[in-house]
């Protein structure tokens, strides 16, 4: 299949940033359902704050604390300079970032360097990114590794976003057959290939294909942050673009519903809970229902276009309120978080059973 003519990639992930930056794009009546979960005080926890340790190992590369910096931007002069302040706070804090889709990196190599962020972050864990879909419109293995080699990235995520994509103008919408490809990245890759959605997150019956077809993690990234259909809308070119785009504001699995989902079909494989994630505590509920990291952007985003020291501050402010979260459940570590008695949906009784 010949690819769509190409759109100019640069100024859409400009446009994507300023709307981003600028308007409400928030989803509209649905939450991430985190809400809907509470942990039981521990009056004596028996810790110490000290020792609360909410660090991890995965893929390699050490992390002081359950947090990756979700997949942004790139790709213009704008993108590549926030994407230096998210790796610099990442490092600093020692966190993980996903950088934004890296398809405009192929298409015009001018802007690779916008992706390029090791110099100021050499050891953080790092993901490179592309859109799955374009694995049908003409880029394949070769094309994964490139955007892996540029970035030096520890793993590549590949994004599924079949609702931006059909709300989007001259959407690259052919989803057909897509997993078989998928596979064939996932076994041909030197990498982990890990798979996200962008915002409604993924069903039990996505995730066993993904499972089958030997992703090496699966970020859910449910509804209930950041809508792209609402990003979609502000950019539509005609009244009706924009209805058609706002109609899907509430659409999607609530991030809460979709871990669950996922973790019941991929109980041993790594999960990534992102989507609505605005404190520490909704950190600690999504580690606590089964997740390995918990993904932020919006907040990272909004924080990183003030300043430096404003993106350290959130970052610091969120891995405090977990570690508070822990020492008042008494889980001094994420295993233990990951296994505790004391969480309880509000409509259960409050009451602990152990």
């Amino acid at each position: 299949m010949a690819p769509p003519q190409k759109a100019i990639s640069s100024e859409r992930k400009g446009e994507h940033l300023r709307i981003n930056l600028e308007e409400d794009v928030s989803a509209k009546g649905i939450t991430s359902g985190l809400e809907r979960y509470r942990f039981i005080h521990q009056a004596l926890p028996d810790l110490d704050l000290m020792q609360v340790d909410p660090s991890l190992t995965l893929f390699g590369r050490r992390l002081a604390a359950p947090l990756l910096i979700s997949s942004m931007t790139g790709g213009m002069d704008e993108g590549g300079r926030i994407n230096r302040i998210l790796a610099a706070a990442a490092q600093t804090v020692g966190v993980a970032m996903g950088l934004g889709s890296a398809r405009v990196a192929i298409e015009e190599p001018e802007q690779a360097r916008t992706f390029y962020v090791r110099d100021v972050a050499p050891d953080i864990l790092l993901f490179a990114n592309l859109g799955a879909v374009q694995l049908n419109y003409g880029f394949g293995l070769d094309e994964c590794r490139r955007v892996v080699e540029i970035t030096e990235a520890d793993g590549l995520i590949l994004h599924l976003n079949p609702l931006q994509e059909a709300v989007q103008h001259g959407g690259t919408t052919n989803f057909a057959g897509l997993i078989h490809r998928i596979a064939a990245v996932c076994h041909g890759l030197e990498v982990p290939v890990i798979v996200k959605e962008v915002g409604w997150g993924i069903s039990a019956d996505v995730a066993r294909q993904l499972v089958e077809a030997g992703v090496a993690a699966i970020d859910v990234a449910g509804a209930g942050g950041t809508s792209w259909s609402e990003v979609e809308k502000h950019r539509a070119a005609s009244d009706h673009d924009r209805r058609v785009a706002a109609a899907f504001a509430g659409w999607g699995i609530p991030t809460s519903e979709s871990l669950l989902m996922v973790r019941a079909v991929a109980p041993d494989l790594p999960l990534i809970a992102s989507g609505g994630i605005r404190t520490g505590i909704d950190v600690a509920k999504a580690i606590a229902l089964g997740a390995r990291l918990a993904g932020i952007a919006s907040p990272a985003l909004r924080a990183a276009a003030i300043s430096p020291e404003a993106l350290l501050d959130v970052l610091h402010e969120i891995i405090d309120q977990l570690r508070i979260a822990m020492f008042c459940i008494g889980a001094a570590t994420l295993d233990a978080l990951r296994d505790t008695p004391h969480l309880r949906r509000v409509d259960e009784p409050f009451i602990s059973t152990r």
